[in-house]
């Protein structure tokens, strides 16, 4: 029989199959040589000055073949065992081994190869959308243009050519291991026979729950302040990995088993024809994926938590350094607001000037402040604060009696440290005096710039008499370098650009305490927009690849229940009957690891989303519909091959 025929017939006859992957390949062949391409672009060592781009995305370009080789080498053990019964027949019609490992390999050539080039050809075309998406996303204004990289070419076909290297070498693995009885064998035997549910199965399943539940409480306490020291605020880290991921595989082992049992038991044991093909399928089909959908759970989750994330900090830059930075401009010493003031009334920019004093003062906040984050210098020996106080006749529209003290300035992170209450007995203290002052509020406002608050802690705002009692008896000890903050606000907004190159050119910025809030703001969009680009993109090739594995399992399942819908037409059930029993299989199976992800993902991100930025729900929400929109489209193109198949059927 000519080698060159079977080729041709087999590529032909099984291309239907392989649609999917050629497409995942293109993407991740694409992806990968616009990223490579990035590193090799002159235009991104302009925007090194803003943001590490080369290291960023080189450690990314790392990770994206990590992803796409494990990818590649599960899906090509999934069509090898597919076609076990192809290759014994190779083997009983008198093709040795050798000639049949040489037409896979042929077959895998052109497809690999061909889709390689196609990819690098679709990397290159959208390379420059890549790069105006990431100089969009970092706030670097440079032009993207298009340009090929014979650099980032070469060290493609280098790493795709070692995968398929790797390919190959488990193919030929694989055909000289089996036997012609154990090919014919291959695929019936990948998956766990129905069978009655043991008492052990239904303790995993238990334990699965309990195990995730127990991981979900501990990360909602990690920094509540049950954990009073980085030792156990390590452990307690570990405890919520191990106990999510291992009660994730145990969920999959005996959870979801456990879960349809318990509703077909309710039943009586009398399931409709939709419930069969759902529930009885999915209870034994996930069991033997447990490890795969635990890989894909975990994965997907750390893929939604980081862009949210990232994206929080990104979204909540603004507001941010609002709260740092309460004014457009803040200088720290006199000499540098004469010099800057000159500067811009030289180029006749109208500007609002604010001034308040400030001072650092001891302060006792033991009956409004959580006792796990009290500095402790001894047993029951509690050692003052230092926070920053300024006059309520420095800021327009607060007004304290002489025994009130309003907090201002406080950041999400810091109350979720230290609980500070909005009301309660606080004490200032000065090397001669305390005052007992009652606190009255607590609010997120900020009046003087986070040079001035130490540790993060809020600024107290006092009465004009208890102040000028503070400043005449201070502590040198803990005063700043300057007791006074100026602030500078721009009349037209418009005008700000210009400022801040003003800022710069003086030299100003350089200083300790000189910020600008511009500047902080574009800091921040550089910083986490490019952690958003890359965490994205490597979140997109894992949703993709993921989906795709998901889909080749439906695959398998699809072709061996192929006899069973064809039993079931017979019987006189619609094509309609059986599709509404797929499409309720096709959500659990898409939908529960989707489900368990988004969770993880939402108590992961709660645990610690203060730290990255003032919002929560609007940036964490849109991460998670985009990706459940996306991971859709693959249970929608099961359904679409279930569909097919069941159309055949008869």
């Amino acid at each position: 029989m000519n080698i060159n025929y079977l080729i041709y017939r087999n590529l032909k006859k099984n291309i239907k199959n392989y649609y999917l992957y050629v497409f995942a390949l293109i993407f991740s062949v694409g992806l990968y040589f616009a990223f490579v391409t990035l590193q090799y672009d002159p235009a991104t060592d302009e925007a090194k000055g803003s943001v590490k781009g080369a290291a960023a995305l080189g450690a990314a370009s790392v990770l994206l073949v990590a992803i796409v080789a494990i990818f590649l080498l599960y899906a090509n053990t999934i069509f090898i065992k597919r076609r076990s019964k192809e290759i014994g027949l190779f083997q009983l019609i008198g093709l040795t081994k050798g000639k049949i490992f040489r037409i896979l390999s042929a077959e895998n050539l052109i497809l690999y190869f061909g889709s390689m080039v196609i990819g690098i050809f679709a990397g290159f075309a959208a390379s420059r959308l890549i790069l105006m998406i990431l100089f969009k996303v970092i706030g670097v204004d440079a032009e993207a243009a298009l340009s090929f990289s014979t650099e980032a070419l070469i060290q493609t076909v280098i790493v795709f050519a070692v995968i398929y290297v790797l390919i190959m070498i488990m193919n030929y693995t694989f055909i000289q291991r089996q036997s012609i009885l154990s090919l014919f064998r291959a695929v019936s035997t990948t998956e766990n026979q129905i069978k009655k549910m043991s008492f052990l199965e239904m303790l995993f399943g238990l334990l699965g729950i309990g195990l995730i539940l127990l991981g979900y409480y501990v990360s909602t306490k990690l920094f509540s302040g049950d954990f009073t020291s980085m030792n156990e605020l390590f452990m307690a880290m570990i405890l919520i990995l191990g106990s999510v991921i291992i009660g994730t595989y145990l969920f999959y082992k005996g959870s979801v088993s456990f879960i349809f049992n318990a509703i077909r038991k309710s039943k009586g044991g009398y399931l409709s024809v939709n419930e069969v093909l759902s529930l009885s399928s999915i209870m034994f089909r996930m069991k033997s994926n447990a490890l795969l959908l635990t890989i894909i759970t975990t994965v997907s989750a750390l893929a939604i938590g980081l862009l949210s994330l990232s994206y929080i900090s990104y979204y909540s830059a603004e507001k941010s350094a609002r709260q740092s930075v309460p004014n457009h401009f803040t200088v720290a010493n006199s000499n540098d607001l004469a010099a800057y003031i000159q500067a811009l009334t030289d180029e006749n920019i109208e500007f609002k000037q604010t001034k308040r004093d400030v001072i650092q003062v001891n302060a006792d906040l033991s009956q409004v402040i959580g006792a796990n984050l009290e500095v402790v210098s001894g047993p029951g020996e509690q050692q003052p604060m230092v926070i920053p106080v300024i006059s309520d006749e420095s800021v327009e529209g607060i007004d304290v009696s002489p025994e009130e003290t309003l907090f201002t300035g406080s950041s999400d992170a810091i109350q979720q440290f230290m609980s500070i209450q909005a009301t309660g007995d606080i004490e200032l203290t000065s090397p001669n005096q305390q005052i007992k002052q009652q606190l009255i509020g607590l609010e997120k406002d900020s009046y003087v710039s986070y040079y001035f608050a130490s540790g993060g802690l809020p600024a107290a705002i006092v009465d004009h008499t208890v102040f000028d009692k503070l400043a005449q008896d201070l502590d040198p000890k803990i005063q700043k370098e300057t007791n006074v903050y100026y602030g500078i606000d721009l009349v037209d907004p418009i005008a700000i650009d210009q400022a801040n190159q003003i800022f710069k050119d003086l030299g100003i910025s350089e200083s300790t305490g000189n910020l600008s809030q511009s500047e902080l703001i574009m800091n921040q969009k550089s910083n986490m927009g490019l952690m958003m680009f890359i965490v994205g993109f490597l979140g997109l090739t894992f949703l993709i690849t993921s989906g795709c594995i998901l889909y080749f399992k439906q695959m398998d399942e699809g072709e061996e229940e192929k006899a069973n819908y064809t039993i079931l037409r017979k019987l006189g059930f619609t094509q309609g009957n059986l599709l509404k029993g797929i499409q309720m299989k096709q959500l659990f199976n898409f939908g529960i690891p989707l489900i368990v992800g988004l969770f993880h993902s939402y108590f992961a991100v709660k645990s610690g989303w203060f730290f990255f930025g003032t919002e929560l729900w609007l940036p964490m929400v849109m991460v998670m519909l985009l990706y459940t929109a996306l991971y859709s489209i693959f249970g929608l193109l099961s359904v679409l091959f279930y569909k097919r198949i069941i159309k055949e059927a008869l």
